[in-house]
């Protein structure tokens, strides 16, 4: 039956639970639920108690300044988030391994806190000769390598915003961002690994420079020794000649808590991309507060993040809140599938690692391989999964509990955005009864709330729009060089309320359960269907791996609900199977969401993060011309779909 909210209609139910295992529960960092109410209480005092748990060359003043929509955190304190990441931990940590590297050809590297310091600090005066200043900006444009997260502390460390640009994105867009920042440096390399293939990231960098003036210095790390006939006299510098020709002594600059600590660009359907600044205090207090709890980091545990740096995921959870908890962090430079697809779990085996950090996207494709791969790899050193990026299919969440987790390890699904900073919304894996295909509650401290249309919070089970109402430390400060766009975009939609763009429920135990992107959602006969819970019907399928679904303009119904749909290996597609799925859609969730076509695909459009694109798929199916397709992985993928689009039309 479909319940007609007005707003988005609500149709998957999920009944499974699994409550924390009870040798887990007994050791985990957070034992007592009490904290919700101790952290709604007072929540300035709630994230106060994790700042004094940091150094600080000043104490702050004031805890929060709040006039919506602009905040600061932390007034009148003075810190450093490298300090916090390195320094602090020199004593008893010192010989620990900080960061954990390994490159997709098999070579690898291990960073003690003590290592890993004196790396950041000859890297920071290095960029200091470079002519690098407090303030100015610094853009880094590096494979998966070490040199990556030594830049971005080492940026930290002098007060030089930094800009990481993923290694995957076109000659314009590290261009288009250059420009934006007025970046002083640029960071590269002459390439990186992928899928045995070496990308070329130097003569990309040249090509972007035409056009950038603000640039002085190039600095560049040597990966794959195939620029060497590439650097350009007077401009560029090999990192290994100056970096490593530097003082390993470095004073970390103290930083006023809302000092810019760095930029990172995340691009809209239409528009320049956006800038989303993130400062110093807040946002340290807030990573560091949400790894240590949500991931219940112990002293010593192996924590792998499998995203890049290049996206928030990568700043938050592989550098900044892993490092300043003292954890051992793994970095990966390659791809899952590479010598062969068991390589995520070889990474597993060989290092120990405790807890895996991924994305549901990775989970399908995993899905869509099959058990073997897994079952290869003794994963039984993992006590802790996690998943980030977007809505878990509940299969997929199974999936991963049973196959990786072994049925023992929690599985903590985080909610989140580029421009949060920091997990808001995730289980606490001591006390939290997980259900699979929910995000379960937000972190203490944060109030968030699904309104409908005018703002008015919907009743348990229906659908609406995610907002919070209450600032949180890690939140973006601005869009860089344009607080009107800031504004509109986040705070117009409801009074001092942050509109985050995404569809939610919540459920009579007040578990919220993502939907997906508002402008994601399917307008079928005045109902208004999440995309999300037509791919996770479909998921649920034994045949499918992966599933994508979009609205497609129709004269009766508004929208008509169209799939894309990737099936396991060895499952043949057929008529018989499309007209099975279409029913097995209705049968889970409606037949207001039957799919008026289903069409099998090896792949489905995705960008370099591996989320799929959707907007891309609504071209495909409305005949339009193919809309931008820079950030996508393989831009092939998209023109196959339309040509078998188009002989099925």
């Amino acid at each position: 039956m479909v319940e007609q909210t007005g707003n988005i209609d609500a149709l998957l139910q999920e009944e499974r639970r699994f409550p924390p295992p009870e040798e887990f529960a007994r050791k985990a960092n957070i034992r007592d639920p009490g904290v919700y109410d101790e952290a709604d209480r007072d929540f300035e005092g709630f994230w106060a108690r994790f700042a004094e748990e940091l150094h600080w060359f000043k104490k702050w003043d004031k805890v929060l300044e709040w006039d919506p929509p602009f905040v600061k955190w932390f007034v009148g304190g003075k810190t450093n988030v490298a300090y916090n990441c390195l320094d602090r931990h020199l004593g008893a940590r010192r010989n620990k391994a900080a960061l954990v590297w390994e490159g997709e050809p098999g070579d690898w590297k291990v960073y003690t806190y003590w290592d890993l310091h004196r790396e950041v600090c000859k890297a920071a005066n290095a960029l200091k000769s470079l002519g690098v200043r407090k303030g100015d900006r610094v853009t880094i444009y590096l494979p998966m390598v070490p040199e990556l997260a030594i830049a971005v502390l080492a940026c930290a460390r002098i007060g030089a915003p930094h800009s990481v640009v993923f290694g995957g994105f076109s000659i314009e867009a590290l261009r288009d961002r250059i420009n934006d920042s007025q970046a002083k440096v640029l960071i590269t390399a002459d390439g990186g690994y992928r899928r045995g293939n070496v990308l070329a990231l130097k003569g990309n960098a040249d090509a972007s420079l035409e056009g950038a003036p603000t640039v002085e210095k190039v600095l560049v790390v040597r990966r794959t020794g195939t620029a060497d006939d590439q650097m350009v006299a007077g401009r560029d510098v090999w990192w290994h000649d100056l970096v490593d020709a530097q003082s390993a002594k470095c004073d970390a600059e103290p930083m006023d808590a809302e000092d810019i600590l760095y930029l990172l660009y995340t691009s809209g359907t239409t528009g320049k991309p956006k800038g989303i600044v993130h400062t110093t205090a807040g946002y340290m207090v807030g990573t560091y507060a949400t790894a240590k709890w949500v991931f219940d980091l112990k002293e010593d545990d192996v924590y792998w993040c499998t995203a890049d740096i290049g996206w928030v995921t990568g700043h938050s959870y592989i550098v900044y809140g892993p490092l300043a908890n003292g954890a051992t962090t793994v970095m990966y430079e390659g791809s899952p599938d590479y010598p062969d697809r068991d390589r995520f779990w070889a990474i597993v085996e060989k290092y120990g690692a405790t807890i895996c950090y991924t994305a549901p996207t990775a989970i399908r494709t995993f899905m869509r391989w099959g058990e073997e791969f897994p079952k290869r790899r003794d994963l039984s050193s993992l006590r802790l999964l996690g998943s980030v990026g977007e809505p878990i299919n509940p299969e997929a969440w199974m999936w991963y509990w049973q196959n990786i987790g072994g049925g023992r390890c929690p599985v903590v699904d985080t909610w989140w955005q580029t421009e949060t900073g920091q997990i808001l919304i995730a289980p606490l894996p001591g006390i939290t009864t997980l259900k699979p295909g929910s995000a379960t509650r937000p972190f203490p401290g944060i109030q968030a709330e699904v309104v409908d249309e005018a703002g008015v919070p919907v009743g348990a089970g229906q659908g609406g729009y995610l907002v919070l109402q209450r600032p949180w430390p890690g939140m973006l400060r601005t869009i860089y060089g344009d607080p009107d766009r800031y504004v509109e975009q986040y705070w117009s939609r409801y009074p001092d309320t942050y509109f985050t763009a995404d569809g939610c429920k919540r459920d009579e135990d007040g578990y919220f359960w993502l939907l997906g992107r508002v402008d994601d959602v399917i307008n079928v006969s005045a109902h208004r269907i999440s995309t999300m819970e037509v791919e996770s019907a479909l998921v649920d399928h034994e045949a499918v791996a992966e599933a994508a679904s979009i609205g497609r303009s129709h004269d009766v119904k508004g929208q008509a609900v169209v799939a894309f749909v990737t099936l396991k290996e060895s499952v043949p597609a057929s008529d018989a199977l499309v007209a099975e799925l279409k029913q097995h859609v209705a049968t889970k969730i409606g037949a207001i969401a039957r799919p008026d076509d289903i069409f099998f695909t090896a792949e489905l459009p995705k960008t370099r993060s591996q989320k799929i694109m959707r907007r891309l798929l609504r071209d495909v199916a409305e005949g339009r011309a193919l809309g931008d397709t820079t950030t996508l992985a393989d831009p092939a993928v998209v023109e196959s779909l339309k040509a078998q689009y188009d002989d099925d039309e």
